[in-house]
């Protein structure tokens, strides 16, 4: 089984979360595509958000109707700070022999040596690129073509539709009582404004 992995804050969650990966679906073929929402990501420490219950919640309800798609609390009930590394070792327990694909933006790709345990991460998994950039010269071996990924141990690229949508604008709507249901699903919509979330300014 080939399987999509998409972390982050998801403050809140919205279409781009689901149009991009959508995307990337149809090259990498993923059987099932995982959100895990951080309890709170190594290199946003600084920063405030919604409670973890909350981001969980919204990241549920907008993928209610993809049965490809699936929430796991798993970095929510461990606490703390949110290390991929940590994440996928306890997924490896569960889809031991599959193909595990971490999915991130062109913009985290020069940062991936800063990750902790980066060499242990490629033994676990691939990390899939949305958007074709400039590859790190000391990545450039690890590059593979999405028909013939390993396992693990590889950076694949993949087509990304522009998505202009931000969890930093909705939030911003949000305070200045502005609609945002172009750019959430009216479920997400209807969850923050019925528990009065991101009306005030976050760090």
């Amino acid at each position: 089984m080939n399987i999509g992995i998409c972390g982050g804050t998801f403050d809140p969650f919205h279409r781009g979360h689901i149009d991009t990966v959508a995307a990337a679906c149809e090259t990498l073929r993923w059987d099932r595509i995982l959100y895990i929402p951080a309890y709170r990501q190594p290199f946003k420490t600084d920063r405030e958000h919604a409670a973890g219950p909350h981001r969980f919640a919204m990241a549920v309800l907008a993928t209610l109707e993809r049965e490809e798609m699936f929430v796991l609390p798993i970095e929510l009930e461990r606490g703390a700070v949110s290390y991929t590394v940590d994440t996928l070792e306890e997924l490896r327990k569960t889809y031991v022999n599959d193909t595990l694909d971490w999915i991130i933006g062109e913009d985290n790709l020069a940062q991936l040596e800063e990750w902790k345990s980066i060499d242990r991460i490629f033994e676990l998994a691939n990390f899939c690129v949305l958007r074709r950039s400039t590859v790190p010269a000391e990545m450039n071996a690890r590059v593979a073509e999405a028909s013939a990924r390993p396992r693990n141990g590889a950076i694949i690229f993949t087509e990304n539709p522009l998505v202009p949508v931000s969890s930093t604008e909705i939030r911003r709507r949000v305070r200045a009582r502005e609609s945002i249901d172009d750019l959430v699903d009216p479920r997400v919509a209807r969850y923050i404004h019925h528990y009065g979330l991101y009306r005030k300014e976050q760090a």
